[in-house]
């Protein structure tokens, strides 16, 4: 997998998530309902910068002292994936979020490793430490217990919150939520989301004016 240009990553990091989802609907190439993960997916730091990374992906239960993996199997994993990573975990516990992977010690280590953060649909503890090491958590809830919290596969596809990524996949998550950047446009979505942002930028600055008119083709001004 070829890694993009640092600065093509750097251009994507300016924008937000909502901003970013509207520009990639105007290349008209996936269904607009699809490629970001669900609500249930938050956000717990949205005072942290835009991440932007490459995804690393694994499973994960915490339910039952069975056998599986400890977090090496994951760490050699990531070391493969180009960076900034993002590392997404499945959590396969029915209800999710028994035991959390992530914590304090957790989001210092990979943060070492390069990777910008997790998105799960487990559960993540030890927030203020996590926090102070800028280390940003996309998760289904919080909890207090790691349990009997093991890896059990890595380097598959994963669906978190409705959204299925691949390793190598590209994503752009912020307060808003996490999204899924298509490769092969993401050079061109810094350009498109200042289109998208002069339109509607426009189109406001007519909504506030004495001129604006409710009657005046309201939807059509919107979309040009």
């Amino acid at each position: 997998m070829e890694a993009l240009e640092p600065d093509v990553l750097a251009a994507l990091r300016r924008y937000d998530t909502p901003t970013m989802a509207n520009a990639i609907e105007t290349f008209d190439i996936r269904p607009h309902d699809t490629g970001y993960a669900g609500h249930e997916i938050r956000c717990i730091f949205p005072d942290l910068p835009v991440m932007v990374g490459y995804v690393a992906t694994g499973t994960i239960r915490a339910r039952g002292d069975e056998p599986g993996h400890g977090p090496d199997l994951v760490w050699n994993h990531v070391r493969q994936i180009p960076g900034p990573r993002v590392v997404v975990l499945q959590d396969l516990d029915d209800p999710p979020g028994h035991g959390a992977f992530w914590g304090e010690v957790m989001a210092t280590t990979f943060d070492a490793l390069g990777c910008e953060g997790v998105v799960t649909n487990g559960c993540v503890r030890d927030l203020d430490e996590a926090h102070a090491v800028g280390f940003r958590f996309f998760a289904g809830s919080v909890g207090v217990s790691h349990g009997y919290v093991r890896a059990e596969e890595v380097g598959v596809p994963v669906t978190v919150g409705g959204l299925q990524v691949s390793p190598g996949d590209l994503l752009h998550a912020d307060k808003h939520g996490v999204l899924l950047i298509p490769r092969e446009i993401a050079a061109d979505l810094p350009a498109a989301a200042e289109r998208v942002i002069a339109r509607e930028q426009n189109f406001l600055g007519w909504v506030k004016s004495p001129e604006f008119d409710p009657d005046d083709n309201m939807i059509g001004r919107l979309r040009h």
